[in-house]
């Protein structure tokens, strides 16, 4: 059976221009991401496709891409489970995001460079702007803009899609008790500081900010916001 919780996700509205597959797969991917759709729970794809106002078809489509993904598995004739994650696994994963961020990000600081960081300072502002007004859907879509576009600046597009998908398989299940403490601001301000750094072309700077950024997202993870 559903959980009766299952009607008050707070998930976002699907649009027109792509398709539907890849809108509810997209608004099931922030979901499993803030971590509004939580581990171990198994969702119906009739019942999700009710809420975003289409057929099932484009649900399951969705839900069997984001199983390949191993975010979601399917249950015999009940629906999808979110998977859950060890602490293990939450460890692997940041271990192996500091191995390719740090050093890529703190390789870009150079202030001949000062003009592309600065194209991404609306990002790194929308997500202070979103945390500050409790946005956790506006917030994780502007932070993971603003990652990738960070890393494209490193010019190695495999490099970006590996991130990409170290980070889609982890949830930021803490990302809510934060904003009700007023602390997710604090955080998301470490996107700016990172584009002062590398403006500057202080390598060593953008090295600590980053590792230290990925550590709290490390915390996050686990619903359990590191210092």
């Amino acid at each position: 059976m559903m959980p009766s919780a299952e009607g008050r996700l707070d998930l976002p509205v699907v649009g027109e221009r792509q398709s539907l597959r890849e809108q509810v797969g997209h608004a099931l991917r922030v979901a499993l991401i803030t971590g509004e759709m939580r581990p171990g729970v198994v969702y119906s794809a009739p019942v999700l496709a009710a809420h975003f106002g289409v057929s099932a078809t484009p649900v399951r489509e969705a839900m069997l891409d984001l199983a390949k993904e191993g975010l979601v598995e399917a249950v015999r004739n009940k629906g999808f489970r979110v998977t859950e994650l060890s602490d293990r696994d939450l460890d692997e994963l940041t271990h192996i995001r500091q191995l390719i961020e740090v050093p890529t990000v703190a390789g870009l600081a150079d202030p001949a460079r000062a003009a592309e960081f600065e194209r991404l300072r609306p990002l790194a502002d929308e997500i202070v702007a979103a945390a500050e007004r409790g946005d956790l859907l506006g917030y994780v879509a502007a932070d993971l803009r603003f990652h990738e576009d960070l890393l494209t600046l490193a010019g190695n597009a495999h490099l970006v899609t590996v991130v990409r998908d170290l980070r889609n398989r982890a949830r930021l299940y803490g990302l809510d008790p934060l904003s009700r403490k007023g602390a997710l601001a604090e955080s998301a301000r470490e996107h700016v500081w990172i584009l002062d750094a590398l403006s500057r072309g202080d390598s060593a700077a953008a090295e600590t900010l980053m590792r230290q950024h990925i550590q709290h997202v490390r915390g996050i993870w686990a619903d359990r916001p590191e210092a």
